[in-house]
């Protein structure tokens, strides 16, 4: 029988310590990165907006701070990445028709599956729904998805099921790495408040809400729905062994819109909404994000059949 020598034996589990110790190091970096972004991005934005002359409530004036976000949070994760001498191809990006393709699959699979448990809902009598106005909806897809394209996914996506799980993944297993990138992704509403209301108070703004989650939210109600949310965006960027970042940055934004036209779209003007909504309509949400996460471990599960032969 073939031995190691007892030097060699005795310095692989240290080497392994150190390289978890480091990974889980520089997995917080992403939830930093992120909400330096958003906290820097949403506190300076309105200033520069008026600067620029644009109208408060105009689509121009909500694009100043998502371009922001993404020009911050995409700099610091090149910068990070860089460090630790790697390549940004390494967070999960690809070529340009690899990307496109992840990214579809990350539209569809939460749309069909948002279509089905809100279908089933609407049919059980749980929600409502006002006559569409086709114009204004086809407006509001436009300008929606440009903003929290800028302002959320892409960002939110290069940083944490980037830059944290990519950091995480290296050194403990898949389960780990979820759960460890999800609970850095809870942390950041929360600091980027921070952040937002520094920011604005150094521009001479008051009145920046600082807590765990949005003003308005319930800590709770919102934490969960987070949580589950966050599991469903490492479903995705596990799902696809070519570009996976992409199908997470599609379901983000999918699931973004779908939530805005069907639970804000009177508030947000997006020309179709639900007019009623039974008690137990919110729980509809978790559901189709529950099913989403599921149908993207399968995809994961076939993919990597797939490339066993």
């Amino acid at each position: 029988m073939t031995t190691l020598h007892p030097a060699r034996q005795n310095s692989r589990p240290p080497a392994r310590r150190g390289a978890r110790r480091r990974a889980a190091t520089r997995a917080p970096a992403g939830g930093a990165v992120m909400a330096l972004a958003l906290g820097i991005g949403t506190g300076a934005g309105p200033s520069l907006a008026r600067a620029l002359g644009l109208a408060p409530s105009g689509t121009a004036a909500r694009l100043v701070p998502a371009v922001l976000v993404s020009v911050v949070a995409l700099a610091l994760v090149r910068a990070a990445v860089r460090r630790d001498g790697h390549r940004a191809a390494r967070l999960g990006f690809g070529g340009t028709a690899a990307s496109l393709r992840a990214l579809l699959v990350g539209v569809t699979v939460p749309g069909t599956a948002a279509c089905l448990v809100f279908g089933l809902g609407t049919a059980a009598g749980l929600l409502r729904w006002s006559s569409p106005d086709p114009g204004a909806l086809a407006w509001f897809l436009v300008t929606n998805t440009a903003v929290a394209l800028l302002l959320e996914a892409l960002p939110e996506e290069t940083a944490l099921r980037g830059y944290t799980w990519t950091s995480l993944r290296g050194s403990f297993s898949g389960p780990l790495s979820a759960l460890g990138t999800t609970a850095v992704f809870l942390l950041v509403p929360g600091a980027s408040t921070a952040v937002q209301a520094a920011t604005a108070r150094l521009l001479g703004a008051e009145g920046v809400h600082v807590g765990i989650v949005p003003e308005g939210e319930r800590p709770a109600d919102y934490l969960i729905l987070l949580t589950v949310f966050g599991l469903t965006l490492v479903a995705a960027r596990t799902a696809l062994p070519d570009a996976p970042l992409c199908t997470a940055i599609g379901t983000h934004l999918t699931v973004l819109t779908v939530n805005r036209i069907a639970l804000q779209g009177d508030r947000r003007a997006a020309g179709w909404s639900t007019v009623d909504q039974a008690a137990a309509a919110p729980l509809l949400v978790p559901l189709y994000l529950s099913v989403a996460t599921a149908a993207f471990v399968v995809l994961g599960r076939t993919a990597a059949r797939i490339r066993r032969g």
